[in-house]
């Protein structure tokens, strides 16, 4: 199913200084999908493109899509190779300047999120910037458990396996087409191995913009338990490898004994 919108209905009231295109993956995602699209219609920024990607679901997936298919303006389902695939896909369909993820269990942190980034994007020579998120629980009034702040990051943490948070990463659509997208083949940590090569190797102009730009549910597929934090400790060492940058297990595991005091300052 391929759906292309091009009288989009919004209720926006900033002005327009880039086309933001925004894309949303998702798989049997009745239960949290509608508050992820309220979180992108609500926003006060006016140019969205806002592109909705599904694998093929078979619960009330698309019915919530049909319920808000006026602010939508890709709607594409089929079967896909996993999350990179189908955020690939969405890359390839967007015609925005600006280009971010937004996962379908996660909600911008308020309605100004977007137009902060479009501020940020005019008043710099910048192609991407990065910035926090707050780690949410599930089914309790999005009750804040932590904050991920990008303030103190830098490309050398890399090797040490950390990393931005992906959902606070925006990005021109032209250093997509030109450094390459997300590789399929890793389960988890594509995005980080993206923005390797992005911040790292090939040293984009990126700034940390100090806002929070994501509500993350607990729960996603970097956050389900001990089998997925080995898988992406395994892909986070890859993505190392393959960018011929030095790093191994001990150095990427030691970033565990600084988690904890993330909790402090949520």
């Amino acid at each position: 199913m391929f759906l292309k919108n091009d009288d989009l209905e919004f209720n926006n009231k900033k002005d327009a200084l880039y086309r933001i295109s925004i894309i949303t993956v998702c798989f049997n995602s009745e239960r949290t999908l509608e508050h992820t699209i309220q979180s992108v219609i609500t926003q006060d920024y006016l140019n969205i493109e806002y592109i909705v990607i599904d694998g093929g679901s078979n619960d009330g997936t698309l019915e919530i899509v049909e319920k808000y298919k006026k602010n939508i303006a890709t709607f594409i389902s089929e079967k896909d190779e996993g999350i990179y695939d189908a955020m690939n896909k969405g890359i390839r369909a967007a015609t925005g300047e600006i280009i971010g993820i937004l996962n379908s269990d996660d909600t911008f942190y308020d309605s100004s999120v977007l137009s902060k980034i479009a501020q940020a994007f005019s008043e710099a020579d910048i192609d991407a910037t990065i910035s926090d998120i707050v780690f949410v629980k599930r089914d309790s009034d999005h009750k804040v458990i932590r904050k991920y702040s990008s303030k103190r990051w830098g490309p050398w943490k890399f090797a040490w396996g950390f990393m931005p948070p992906h959902p606070s990463f925006f990005v021109k659509r032209n250093e997509l087409n030109k450094l390459g997208l997300y590789k399929t083949g890793y389960k988890i940590a594509a995005d980080y191995e993206l923005m390797i090569r992005y911040l790292l190797i090939n040293r984009i102009n990126w700034k940390y913009i100090p806002i929070i730009t994501t509500k993350m549910n607990l729960g996603g597929a970097s956050t389900k338990g001990i089998k997925s934090l080995i898988t992406i400790n395994k892909e986070i060492a890859r993505a190392c490898r393959e960018n011929n940058i030095f790093s191994n297990y001990l150095m990427i595991y030691s970033k565990y004994l600084v988690k904890p005091f993330e909790f402090l300052f949520k």
